[in-house]
């Protein structure tokens, strides 16, 4: 890339130009003879530093940021003499932060006039246009596949990745004539409102099928669902019905995996280990665990060796979530899991699954939660966990109607996941196609961005 020794009021504009065109040689690909390709240098603003001032102030970190919408969640309300290093860059209206620290997740906003006065994290780069290129423009751009991916090919870094201010300052992006511009932006947000609207619908429906499947579950627990079996069968429910803690349905003391920090190998001569976030969704997830040294396991397996139809607790961050172990497997735990082991003669394995992901449970281990910032669950809360318990015969028919129930929910839950993952497909393709300029928008009588760069540089200079 071309990279100017001189100062830039020493270079003539043609010299500016140079700079900050792109070389054919190196445009990523082809785009409409009107637009250009720029180096970010060439139209980011310098970033600014501001340090708080007065009794409190509002910070924008890497955790403000939603980057499921790519918006500000909420500015921080911090102490200034409790200020973050870390908390110096200024903002403005129509700015974009991007967060150099792991880009791949994309925590990327737009800075509208309500947050513009928020001090933001060093940890981003503050993406300030100049005058002809438009601040939503730059916005839409910067979340585009083309740029994020493009810029994590400069990840450096193995605990927290991140890529340089350089590598954004020099990183090609194509900019078409301002005109252009403003229809893209107003093409993306015209599209961007129709699959909004049909994503809403799509997550309303998994918000209202999870609101169905608590009610469910709370109802089965209770004794409702099974009052037509205990008639049929002329059991009383007061007469099998009683409360324990899950304690004193285990057959042994509820535990947890190790509290030690794991040395980690590859999978072709690890053992697996697996902790609270293989679990998050209700089952063991296998595809992304880590494994662990042999001589590890060894001294782990011989305190705890998890087995079939253990029950699998999450405790610490997504808490109070858990699934069982459905097959004879080796494998290790990590302290984030707690293990109950049913008791066979009181229990069924898959009541207690059913009971303890139930909204019965859910309450109490929520009123037991401890910890800033990241839930935890302790063992003595856990053990104390109150759940309804019938005789094994009606165990096995809640288990019967609930495990039917759940197949018919999951499937739905798929189909409607599965439409919110077209839609950010869809997303993903409209932004590809806006910034290659195949939206239908080009107009090729606009003055050439290259044209509209010359008169910026000879502002500048």
């Amino acid at each position: 890339m071309a990279r100017g020794k001189k100062k830039e009021k020493e270079l003539s504009p043609e010299e500016r130009l140079q700079q900050a065109r792109v070389p054919d040689s190196e445009q990523p690909y082809r785009v409409p003879e009107n637009w250009c390709w720029f180096y970010g240098k060439s139209f980011l603003l310098p970033m600014e530093t501001k340090r708080p001032t007065g009794e409190f102030f509002k910070y924008i970190d890497i955790d403000s940021i939603n980057n499921k919408n790519q918006v500000v969640s909420e500015p921080k309300i911090v102490e200034t003499e409790k200020a973050p290093s870390r908390a110096s860059r200024m903002l403005h209206p129509g700015d974009t932060v991007f967060s150099m620290v792991r880009p791949y997740l994309k925590n990327i906003a737009y800075i509208d006039d309500s947050i513009a006065d928020s001090i933001a994290s060093t940890g981003f780069y503050i993406c300030t246009p100049r005058k002809n290129v438009l601040a939503k423009y730059n916005y839409y751009m910067m979340i585009s596949p083309y740029v994020v991916d493009g810029l994590n090919a400069f990840m450096k870094g193995d605990n927290s990745p991140s890529i340089r201010k350089e590598d954004l300052e020099w990183f090609p992006y194509p900019i078409p004539p301002l005109p252009e511009q403003q229809r893209i932006v107003d093409r993306i947000e015209s599209l961007f409102a129709k699959l909004d609207e049909a994503k809403e619908k799509a997550q309303a429906v998994v918000d209202r099928f999870e609101g169905i499947k608590q009610s469910f579950l709370y109802q089965s627990f209770s004794g409702n669902i099974t009052k037509k079996w205990r008639k049929k069968n002329r059991i009383k429910k007061d007469q099998t019905w009683e409360l324990k803690n899950l304690q004193s349905v285990c057959s042994m003391k509820i535990t947890d995996g190790t509290h030690k920090t794991p040395t980690y190998c590859e999978a072709e001569i690890g053992i697996p280990f697996i902790s609270a976030k293989d679990v998050t969704s209700g089952v063991i997830c296998w595809d992304n665990i880590k494994y662990i040294i042999p001589e590890l396991h060894d001294e782990l397996y011989e305190r705890l060796a998890p087995q079939v139809d253990d029950v699998l607790l999450a405790k610490n961050g997504t808490t109070g979530v858990a699934a069982i172990v459905e097959e004879e497997k080796i494998f290790d735990l990590y302290v984030t899991l707690a293990v109950l082991r049913p008791n066979k003669d009181i229990i069924e394995p898959r009541y207690l699954l059913n009971v303890v992901n139930s909204p019965i449970c859910k309450r109490q281990f929520d009123d037991h939660l401890t910890g800033i910032g990241v839930p935890n669950l302790h063992l003595r809360d856990i053990k104390e966990v109150l759940i309804p318990l019938p005789s094994l015969e009606e165990q096995k028919e809640i288990v019967r109607v609930v495990d039917s129930m759940s197949k018919k929910w999951s499937e739905t839950q798929t189909a409607a996941e599965m439409v919110l993952g077209q839609i950010n497909t869809m997303k993903k393709s409209v932004l590809a196609r806006a910034f290659r300029g195949k939206l239908g928008t080009n107009d090729p009588t606009d003055e050439s961005a290259e044209e509209m760069l010359k008169s910026l540089l000879n502002d500048v200079g």
